[in-house]
């Protein structure tokens, strides 16, 4: 009796340890997904999306993109949380004209924003009745149409594509309602080394580097990665978690987009 009591205990006794090792090794997958998952938003891509539509028609609200992080080296804000806290840039490389990117505003470095690099250190930007010029030369644009699109209230207005051809032969589209808007007629900035000049591509409906008490010139260490491509994107009636939803809400056409400018001539 005694042998057999052993045994059954034996038996019992078994599953639990059984039960606890596969608990152990699912902890230990866990753990290992999520600094795998860690380094990569650190060190090569974070995901972002986009919640107002400044940037129209790049990008549009309920676009989900990856930000490269090795862009443009690594500064204190590349990191998460602000758990590291260090001056300047390491691996450091400079935003092109015409990069879509993503930063930390100046005002307020809890805040991440997107906008197109325009001005680089050293140029002296101005709007002029609705047209941009860069180092006083007015940048080349062409109509495309006019769309029907719907603001923030859902209501629908009237507005002008533009393809815009920056100096460097960056072409991008833009949008415009007209040419009397506040910030359709600017002072002339100079950008000061070390900084950049951002501006949204829906240019009468974006808070940018014109509103100097807001954007202003951004630092280069403020900035955190340039924009890459469109991984999902939904109309913005279901969230992203709302997986029930995604059949009839998903803008499938979006999906990998590159954010990418295309190139024409290079011209600088």
């Amino acid at each position: 009796m005694t042998e057999q009591k052993e045994i059954d205990k034996q038996i019992n006794e078994k599953p639990c340890e059984e039960k606890k090792e596969e608990w152990g090794e699912l902890a230990k997958t866990l753990i290992l997904a999520l600094l795998l998952a860690g380094i990569i938003r650190t060190f090569l891509y974070e995901p972002f999306n986009i919640p107002s539509g400044s940037m129209k028609p790049t990008l549009l609200v309920g676009d989900y993109l990856f930000v490269s992080k090795t862009s443009y080296g690594y500064s204190q804000y590349s990191f998460p949380f602000g758990i590291a806290e260090f001056e300047g840039r390491i691996w450091q490389d400079t935003p092109k004209r015409g990069d879509v990117a993503v930063f930390k505003l100046p005002t307020d470095t809890s805040t991440d924003y997107i906008k197109r690099v325009i001005g680089i250190p050293g140029d002296k930007i101005q709007v002029i009745g609705g047209k941009l010029y860069i180092n006083r030369k007015k940048v080349d644009r062409e109509l495309v149409g006019y769309k029907q699109i719907e603001d923030r209230s859902g209501r629908t207005k009237r507005v002008a594509e533009y393809i815009e051809t920056l100096p460097n032969g960056v072409m991008h589209t833009i949008y415009e309602e007209d040419d009397i808007h506040p910030l359709d007629n600017t002072p002339e900035y100079t950008v000061p080394e070390g900084h950049y000049f951002m501006m949204g591509d829906n240019r009468d409906n974006s808070r940018d580097s014109r509103v100097q008490e807001h954007v202003g010139f951004v630092p280069l260490d403020n900035f955190v990665g340039r924009a890459e491509f469109i991984f999902f994107s939904t109309n913005g009636k279901a969230r992203f978690f709302e997986f029930w939803k995604w059949p009839i809400t998903i803008r499938y056409s979006r999906i990998f987009n590159s954010i990418s400018p295309s190139i024409s001539l290079e011209k600088e």
